[in-house]
């Protein structure tokens, strides 16, 4: 079952780490989804699957975001740019994109989430809660 606190905590993990990645570029945004989905499986616990899981959901709702939030000020600059058309390509040109990049934030926050709960307190190994 999905944790949806985790999940969301790891998606505003994602975006605070993301808005300051951009110091970094390229490793900056890796690094900061391995701390989206870090942050989701450490809060889901549970097996690797589980922060896999975890991490991967709040990897893909960041890269949705974002894209959501770009699209129409890339239609606003296409259609400033190219008229309706213009408008049309920039819009759906980023949304595409926005997919790509939804997809690699997810996967790298996909692991970040099965190392995230490895440091859990609620880890499980043959179903039962470790306790430290």
């Amino acid at each position: 079952m999905t944790n949806w606190r985790a999940v969301l905590w790891g998606f505003v993990a994602g975006i605070v780490f993301g808005l300051l990645a951009f110091a970094i570029p390229v490793i900056g945004h890796v690094g900061a989804g391995l701390v989206a989905g870090g942050v989701a499986g450490y809060l889901a616990g549970g097996g690797l699957a589980s922060g896999a899981w975890h991490g991967l959901l709040a990897g893909a709702l960041d890269g949705i975001v974002l894209a959501l939030l770009v699209s129409p000020v890339a239609a606003l600059l296409g259609g400033l740019g190219g008229g309706p058309v213009g408008s049309l390509v920039g819009g759906l040109g980023v949304v595409v994109i926005g997919v790509l990049v939804a997809a690699v934030f997810a996967i790298d926050s996909a692991i970040g989430g099965a190392i995230g709960v490895l440091f859990s307190d609620e880890r499980q190994t043959t179903g039962t809660t470790v306790e430290r």
